[in-house]
């Protein structure tokens, strides 16, 4: 891989979108999908058609929120680069070899899952007064609650505080990884920010001041997130036993003991009224404008970064653990193309609903950079290049995958490209519509992409098929991106054949039905009668619908 797209990706998986943000909402998972303006891996289209999200459900064994976020992002927007991935997996052989280590980690993790949403709550919550502190009421994607957020704050810096201290107890790890995500946790308390969050805090002139940095003879007002003001209310105090001893003392001939009992049963009821004013106050002045530079700060935004690729990496080990299968760590190799081998390879998304899954080798290198699958429907050539996609994907994330051992190159680009019924609106049919993006994926594909064509250039007459197939996949053959077809087409193949040109598997069949298993060679027969026995629609199943259609008419009439 070149050193500017290594140095690229090896910076960008500690410099990612921060799951804090500056802005309002909260991030959603949604956030991180791919978009057609902005896609490192993976674009929109094939995120859908090598169905991400259900993958992500899978795997998904998180316990945090931010780790699962974490995830999604992983998912959506995979690593490309080599020394990050052999990085990861470092980690996560560690942990695999250190039980000790893991069950710390974990339990650390369970720890913060217990009050992980009272950060949420404090940073994104809207308080809308009274001396109520309900649970969050989710309206139009806001957090809101009663109270004025001193709860909220308490309990959202306290979980921060918490991670720092409980950081401290977790063992040296020797992986850099490891070691980079838990000095990342442990040193935050070196940060102006956490000095702010564990307080106290010393509001002055819309700014906020640190213990560290108060001056030591200036007289600041600490704040303090609590309904219970101690200041104002011995101010009352002495301002009420003044008036009190000011009536009875000082003018008693006048039985003015009276007019200070009066006015003191007439003060009372407006304490309160001032205490909510100091209150909203608080809210306005001090809560909303600390937590807004809780979510612009970087450093806090590392912290939970760091929390969440904690407990991503954790999910990757209890994912691992779920399955009664071969689950690897596949070998990750620095090369000039695209590489990706498997022995006896399963299906990620299928792997735990059917056991009697039958496993494949995956073999895209150098000679086998062109592979083209036929065979009859419902063979499971589909479901084969889905594997590859989805094994690729895992791989690419620092994940095990379902084989028993595989190796791959990271990939800069996963495309995956199916039949689509076309766009009305886009003033073209289905084969134009294919077309184009045929053309959108071959002149972003490189050495180091993997391509998915599942049936090419369908909508058109047969020769045109076969001499647009033709020069297209040999053009991906000479770009040098690995390339997958899906055909029906065993002209094509031959005529390929005829030149040296790609790799060839068919779908196995066995007592007339598919054994599932990919083997060399090129199918011939396309078996449409038997998936349409299957589903009984063959010219057996119509001729009987006539005739009785027939005779259920002359019945009627008769």
């Amino acid at each position: 891989m070149n050193n500017a797209n290594s140095s690229k990706s090896n910076e960008s998986i500690w410099n990612r979108p921060f799951i804090l943000s500056s802005n309002e909402q909260p991030t959603k998972l949604e956030s991180f999908k791919p978009l057609e303006s902005d896609y490192t891996v993976l674009d929109p289209k094939t995120y859908d058609a090598i169905e991400a999200e259900k993958l992500f459900s899978k795997i998904d064994h998180t316990r945090t929120e931010v780790g699962r976020m974490c995830l999604y992002r992983s998912l959506a927007r995979p690593i490309a680069d080599v020394e990050t991935l052999q990085l990861k997996h470092d980690a996560l052989r560690e942990i695999e070899s250190k039980p000790d280590m893991y069950k710390s980690l974990e339990s650390y993790i369970e720890g913060r899952a217990k009050n992980e949403l009272e950060l949420k709550y404090l940073l994104y919550g809207e308080f809308f007064g009274g001396l109520t502190t309900d649970v969050p009421n989710e309206r139009n994607g806001k957090l809101e609650f009663g109270g004025y957020g001193y709860h909220q704050y308490r309990e959202g810096t306290q979980f921060v505080i918490d991670g720092v201290n409980y950081s401290k107890r977790l063992p040296q790890p020797e992986s850099d990884y490891l070691q980079r995500l838990i000095t990342t946790l442990q040193d935050f308390d070196q940060t102006r920010i956490y000095q702010l969050i564990k307080g106290p805090v010393y509001p002055e002139n819309s700014k906020f001041k640190t213990k560290q940095e108060k001056p030591k003879f200036t007289p600041l007002l600490q704040f303090r997130p609590s309904f219970f003001k101690w200041i104002p209310a011995l101010v009352f105090l002495l301002a009420v036993s003044a008036i009190l001893f000011f009536f009875e003392v000082m003018v008693p001939e006048f039985g003015a003991s009276y007019i200070g009992y009066g006015i003191l049963f007439l003060s009372i009821p407006a304490f309160p009224i001032v205490l909510l004013a100091m209150c909203a106050s608080d809210r306005d002045s001090v809560i909303y404008p600390l937590r807004r530079q809780y979510r612009a700060d970087a450093d806090l935004a590392q912290f939970i970064e760091a929390l969440g690729m904690l407990d991503e990496l954790l999910s990757f080990h209890r994912y691992r653990h779920s399955l009664q299968e071969n689950l690897v760590l596949p070998k990750v190799l620095d090369m000039p193309h695209h590489v990706l081998t498997a022995e006896a390879a399963k299906n990620p998304l299928l792997i735990d609903e059917r056991p009697d899954y039958v496993p494949n080798n995956i073999t895209l290198d150098t000679v086998g950079r062109l592979l083209i699958i036929t065979g009859p429907n419902s063979g499971g050539k589909t479901a084969y290049c889905k594997t590859i996609a989805q094994i690729q994907l895992l791989g690419q994330i620092g994940c095990y995958i379902p084989a028993t051992e595989a190796q791959l190159v990271p990939v800069e680009h996963l495309y995956y490209q199916v039949p689509d019924p076309g766009q009305l609106d886009a003033g073209m049919g289905r084969f134009g519509h294919e077309l184009k993006r045929t053309r959108e994926i071959f002149f972003n594909s490189t050495p180091h992409s993997l391509v998915v064509l599942d049936e090419l250039s369908e909508g058109t007459t047969f020769e045109e098929k076969m001499t647009l197939s033709e020069y297209i996949l040999k053009g991906f053959h000479q770009l040098g991106a690995s390339t997958l077809l899906v055909t029906h087409n065993h002209e094509l193949c031959e005529r390929l054949q005829s030149e040296n040109i790609g790799r060839y598997l068919q779908v196995e069949f066995a007592m007339g039905g598919p054994t599932h298993r990919m083997i060399d060679g090129v199918s011939r027969v396309s078996h449409a009668h038997r998936v349409a026995s299957e589903i009984g629609f063959s010219k057996t199943d119509i001729e009987k619908h006539i005739e009785k259609q027939v005779f259920d008419k002359s019945s009627s009439t008769g």
